[in-house]
């Protein structure tokens, strides 16, 4: 495998919880910049990673009415 396809892959594998974020409608410029710059830090990798694959929080609003 050429160096350029290998270095390719691992990018990709790199800013996967980024490309996660954008698939699924997520903030992906805030998971890229904490995977840009604590990606390196394996804990910051997983901490992008958990924040892109979790759901958005749904608020539902309950009226009541009299």
């Amino acid at each position: 495998m050429s160096p350029i396809v290998t270095l390719t892959i691992l990018t990709a594998f790199f800013f996967l919880p980024t490309i996660i974020a954008g698939a699924r409608g997520h903030n992906a410029l805030a998971i890229f910049l904490l995977n840009f710059f604590f990606g390196w830090t394996v804990i910051g990798w997983f901490w992008a990673l958990i924040w892109a694959v979790t759901d958005k929080p749904r608020v539902e609003y309950i009226y009541a009415v009299r």
